[in-house]
């Protein structure tokens, strides 16, 4: 998959494992579930670049957009328990806000 998207989502996954890879253990539902939702960008775009129309591939690119929304909140609820710093969230969310856009982007060409 050639899609810059489908790398920075790819990058931001390991940015998101390195991240939570600290939290503490009564926290693990969260950092999990922000792994799950930051997976599913990467593999909703694999799964709907594989479909024989831009309308279904769409359909999988709105799934993303869902997913990296959920990341976002994740890491909004992370920084609200001090799980990561001011500086780290402003960072994540910035990368999050770049791969939406991406994808708006790209959902935007495919309805053309």
């Amino acid at each position: 998959m050639e899609f810059k998207v489908y790398k920075d989502a790819k990058r931001y996954y390991k940015r998101i494992i390195g991240v939570t890879r600290s939290f503490p253990r009564e926290f693990w539902e969260l950092g999990d579930q922000m792994r799950r939702s930051t997976l599913s960008v990467i593999l909703n775009l694999a799964e709907g670049s594989g479909k024989h129309s831009d309308n279904e591939f769409n359909r999988y690119i709105h799934n993303s957009l869902g997913s990296i929304n959920e990341t976002v909140a994740g890491v909004d609820v992370a920084f609200d328990n001090k799980l990561i710093s001011e500086d780290t969230a402003q960072f994540l969310f910035k990368e999050a806000k770049e791969i939406a856009n991406q994808l708006g982007g790209l959902s935007k060409h495919l309805k053309h």
